[in-house]
């Protein structure tokens, strides 16, 4: 344990209840608002619609919906705030709803941390819609100009001083007709109310308190429970299964088989044996007592060395060209003192605190399903597929999910549950394990990155050459497909900032032996690893300060298209014109956290300094970690330094917590274990082989300054981890010598 944490369990349990009520009382029990107790609270009877997210009760109560799923970001308590603030709606007289599955929403998919930066404009819309009602309504019923009527706080004021409440103006504004958006008046950012402070989670009394709904808290309807044998190896299937002594297990109730799919993974069940009973223990027992011989099919021959070398030998050779400026390949051909280094990183899991689960119920005519779902409308279309009905005729409720990272937008857990349903007649909980979560998920890709770099006599880079090569999140969609697609690439490597005469940028291509998806940042991760590594190690081999050579190798200030090199580049999904890849922003990110860490203090021997900086999801972002390693090898991580800048930012509270949790993921990336396989089977199963941080792991303060502005927002929930990793083997490096190029960190200390 970290010497810089060393207070014991039961010392910490002890001062946590003594706190107890002051903590309570004064984070959330007196800011939450009264009509928000219940996180799955279902819309009101008496309601009626003002607009797609706003339904208004006679009592003057607000419901707003929210379309996003909650997973610990505080989306539900962000959509409220724009809401309510637009539409002056008193924060006491407010409900939030937890939207269904529906394609009226739009995307519902909260993945890409792109909730807010996708909804902003239209929520204001919709809460300035529903003020515009009520002064109206008012107006009307004065006899007077709207314009001499204003709204604030749940009041309509007219300048005579007269006033209705929101409540006795319901009906009435319910007959008004909205303009259309673009004649609507919002509020300038000097009006805001709630939009760009720090307000309280709306459900975190009800999350501490027992009373919030996650997927195995769902007890309406009384469901069976499942646990599924599934194939260990991606692409296998059933041989034979003998489920005699599975029967014979007090508690079980049925064996159920569950095909195994064909073609690409897609969000498709693996397939197995699911063993249904009264309880989870039976259905565990049950499960145990299964003997099932397998045919693992083509992907039985994976071993993970093997794969490491065989990305690495892709990269050390060339590839196809994804980016190119100048004539890179000529000035390193004639470089004999260039700077060479490999990276790799091993395959990564999301492993949410919460595993999949998911309650299903089968009917002739439809199926309902309560799930941990990242992405209803995905759980509407797989389960449709599943058990042969229109996606329409699938209702998908969204509980409270204790972590996603990207794992719960994948609904294979919600079909199954609905297969065994539709087999059994009977409505079917599927509960994964944590096993389950490890060894049977959609993984982050293992990648290998090769870097050159010829440096001119003033230390500058004067040709760069980046390959990068991972098996693709397009194989999961595509069968057979190998090499990255451009949204990929997009993700820290096609969006390379170095400034440089001479740059060529490749990608390998790679099978896919595993289910691949997205993990929080996706391919950010390893890119900005290599690159960010890459840089402090250019800055060595120059002689130069690590921050000082990354503001140099990033050059001045400028807008970066880098369509203009022969590349393709999706931004993100973000207008260029309204999100430029502005350089002056990085730089920007780098100079603040540089100040906040006293970048170039005096450090005493065995310390370090580590700095990264990086554009993800349309954010700009840079960390400074500072680290002890011993004389033995023995890692310490004691601070670190994060400056954000994402625009115009709704709950700053929750920035900050999103930034802080952000950089403890990327801890894990940092000294996981990461998965491995042999012979196509994972290798690890629980958090004793794949390691995610401990208290004893983690900074005891991870420092957070937003840079405001009134820029376009954008994503905040994964740029904070891909900065990390690189961050501190750049600090390690300082503080002992040491150089990382392989994730994870393991011995590589004590060596």
């Amino acid at each position: 344990m970290s010497q810089y944490f060393d207070m014991q369990r039961r010392k910490f349990l002890k001062s946590s209840a003594a706190l107890g009520s002051l903590v309570v009382g004064t984070c959330f029990l007196g800011a939450a608002p009264r009509a928000l107790a219940g996180v799955l609270t279902p819309p009101s009877d008496t309601a009626k619609t003002a607009n797609l997210f706003v339904a208004l009760r006679p009592d003057g109560i607000v419901e707003i919906t929210c379309h996003r799923s909650e997973m610990g970001q505080q989306i539900r308590t962000a959509v409220a705030q724009i809401v309510a603030d637009e539409m002056e709606a008193a924060w006491d007289k407010i409900v939030v709803i937890q939207a269904k599955g529906d394609p009226k929403y739009g995307d519902q998919n909260t993945d890409g941390s792109r909730s807010i930066r996708f909804n902003l404009q239209r929520l204001r819309e919709m809460g300035a819609s529903v003020r515009y009602m009520m002064q109206h309504a008012a107006a009307k019923r004065w006899g007077v100009e709207p314009s001499s009527c204003s709204a604030v706080q749940h009041l309509v004021t007219h300048t005579s001083g007269k006033t209705f409440t929101y409540a006795e103006l319901v009906s009435d504004a319910l007959s008004i007709t909205p303009p259309e958006a673009d004649a609507l008046t919002l509020k300038t950012r000097e009006e805001w109310r709630y939009i760009n402070t720090g307000m309280a989670h709306i459900d975190l009394q009800d999350i501490v308190t027992g009373k919030a709904t996650f997927a195995a808290d769902v007890r309406a309807p009384k469901a069976l429970v499942a646990i599924i044998e599934r194939p260990p190896v991606v692409g296998g299937k059933v041989k034979s299964v003998d489920d005699t002594a599975t029967r014979a297990v007090k508690g079980v109730i049925d064996v159920v088989s569950i095909p195994a799919p064909t073609g690409a993974p897609q969000f498709q069940p693996k397939g197995g044996v699911a063993v249904v009973a009264e309880n989870t223990w039976a259905a565990m027992q049950g499960r145990r007592a299964l003997k099932i011989e397998w045919d693992d099919g083509p992907n039985g021959d994976y071993n993970s060395e093997s794969f490491k070398a065989q990305l690495l030998e892709t990269v050390n050779a060339p590839q196809e060209m994804v980016r190119e400026k100048g004539d890179a390949a000529s000035v390193l051909a004639n470089d004999t003192d260039k700077l060479v280094a490999d990276y790799y990183m091993p395959h990564l899991t999301q492993a949410p605190m919460e595993p999949p689960c998911a309650t299903a119920m089968y009917y002739e005519d439809r199926v309902d399903v309560w799930a941990s779902t990242q992405n209803p409308q995905a759980d509407m279309e797989t389960v449709g597929k599943m058990v042969g009905m229109e996606k329409e005729k699938i209702n998908v409720h969204v509980t409270m999910l204790g972590g996603a990272f990207g794992r719960k937008s994948k609904p294979d857990f919600s079909a199954e549950a609905a297969y065994v349903s539709m087999k059994t007649g009977k409505p079917i909980r599927v509960q994964w394990t944590r096993e389950d979560d490890i060894q049977h998920g959609y993984y982050h890709a293992v990648s290998a990155q090769h870097i050159e770099a010829s440096l001119n006599d003033q230390g500058g880079i004067e040709a760069y050459l980046h390959r990068t090569a991972f098996a693709p999140i397009a194989s999961t969609f595509a069968e057979g497909a190998n090499a990255p697609f451009s949204f990929e690439l997009d993700l820290g490597f096609t969006d390379n900032p170095i400034l440089t005469p001479n740059l060529k940028l490749e990608r390998g291509e790679a099978p896919a032996k595993a289910r691949i998806g997205w993990m929080r940042s996706v391919t950010n991760i390893f890119h900005a690893f290599a690159v960010q590594s890459f840089i402090a190690e250019a800055a060595h081999k120059a002689g130069k300060d690590q921050k000082d050579y990354l503001l140099e190798v990033i050059g001045p200030d400028r807008v970066l298209d880098v369509t203009t090199q022969n590349a393709k580049y999706n931004n993100y999904w973000g207008n260029k014109s309204v999100y430029p890849l502005d350089i002056a922003r990085l730089r920007g990110a780098i100079e603040k956290v540089a100040d906040m860490s006293g970048w170039g203090r005096e450090l005493p021997k065995g310390r370090g300094l580590g700095i990264a900086a990086h554009r993800s999801f349309l954010t700009y972002i840079a960390t400074v970690v500072e680290v002890e390693v011993s004389d033995s090898g023995e890692l310490d991580i004691i601070k670190s330094w994060v400056s954000v800048d994402a625009g115009t930012v709704v709950n700053t509270d929750s920035v900050i917590n999103q930034t802080q949790g952000g950089s403890i993921y990327g801890i894990t990336t940092a000294i996981s274990g990461g998965i491995t396989f042999d012979e196509g089977r994972v290798q690890q199963s629980n958090f004793h082989d794949f390691r995610v941080p401990r208290m004893s792991d983690s900074p005891l303060d991870v420092e957070v300054e937003i840079i405001q502005n009134g820029e376009a927002p954008a994503g905040v929930g994964e740029p904070a981890t891909p900065v990390y990793a690189p961050a501190l083997c750049n600090a390690i490096f300082a503080a002992c010598g040491k150089r990382i190029r392989t994730l994870p960190i393991g011995d590589q200390l004590k060596a």
